[in-house]
């Protein structure tokens, strides 16, 4: 039992630095505001956000949030009903399953991840309309003059 959360563990210190763990059999009804790295495999209801530049949170594959996520990266391999909000990063492993939309910088996405909801990209410029030409021929231009 030790050996398999050690595991889980490692897996999430490689992705960044655990500060605080939330156990799979811990359930919160409430909103989270931390710092550092939160590694959750237990149930959240309510929202979680990060308070440093430098916060990742990972939920685990037995991991339940419902409610809104933001931080700068979010590594997700559970289950979240809720939009997610991501400064810097968003990978998705193969069991995440996201009810909501991803606001993201940059995303990764596994195989066998499933989202249901919009990917919406964080620096997506205003597309401006595409002014009138000066000059319209009556007749259309041939660029290749060898076929003609």
């Amino acid at each position: 039992m030790f050996d398999r959360d050690k595991e889980r563990i490692k897996r999430a210190q490689r992705a960044g630095r655990v500060d605080t763990l939330i156990g799979e059999k811990v359930v919160i009804r409430g909103d989270i505001s931390f710092s550092g790295g939160l590694y959750l495999e237990g149930r959240v209801h309510g929202s979680i956000s990060a308070q440093d530049p430098g916060a990742v949170l990972t939920l685990a594959d037995n991991g339940y949030v419902e409610g809104e996520v933001r931080a700068p990266v979010v590594v997700i391999n559970g289950e979240l009903r809720g939009d997610v909000h991501s400064s810097e990063r968003v990978e998705l492993a193969g069991n995440a399953r996201v009810l909501g939309n991803i606001h993201y910088k940059v995303v990764e996405m596994a195989a066998g991840a499933a989202i249901s909801g919009r990917l919406l990209h964080a620096e997506t410029p205003v597309v401006a309309s595409v002014p009138e030409p000066e000059y319209a021929p009556e007749r259309p231009i041939l660029l290749n003059t060898a076929a003609a």
